[in-house]
């Protein structure tokens, strides 16, 4: 059970609705696995064309399903009417993805009524068994009354 409350009952609804507008997780083909108040989690399955040149997933795509799943970890937490943009995120990556699944998982460290802190963690799976190849942290700043979405033409 989370230790945060959410300002937002729909808080999930507005999370999926978000990702789904997110056109790089549709291209990349991740799906929310887990979404509670000051944690979420993304999944992405192995394709060969998000690898790089020794067939591990590449960098730059493990970054980017962690800097989401700390993102909408964030967005939990933040009030409706707002959206949430990444400051910084700093990732140390600690063995090559090498597997067959990607699980991204973003906690809320601090939730603060302007910025945010959160810890990202990477794991991969391969053979049955699943081992962190990521670590991060995160910095989010929360827009209020700028609702989450494009901007009206």
């Amino acid at each position: 059970m989370s230790e945060f409350q959410p300002r937002d009952p729909g808080y999930a609804r507005r999370v999926r609705d978000s990702f789904e507008r997110q056109k790089i997780m549709g291209l990349l083909g991740a799906s929310l696995a887990r979404v509670e108040p000051g944690v979420v989690a993304i999944e992405l399955p192995f394709r060969e064309d998000l690898t790089q040149q020794h067939g591990y997933f590449h960098a730059g795509i493990v970054g980017t399903i962690a800097d989401s799943a700390g993102g909408y970890a964030g967005y939990t937490l933040m009030p409706e009417g707002s959206s949430v943009l990444s400051v910084e995120y700093h990732m140390h990556l600690l063995a090559p993805a090498d597997g067959t699944r990607l699980i991204a998982t973003g906690s809320v460290l601090r939730s603060g009524r302007t910025l945010t802190v959160c810890t990202l963690e990477v794991a991969i799976e391969k053979d049955g068994r699943s081992s962190r190849c990521a670590f991060g942290t995160q910095t989010l700043i929360c827009l209020v009354d700028r609702p989450d979405g494009p901007k009206p033409a």
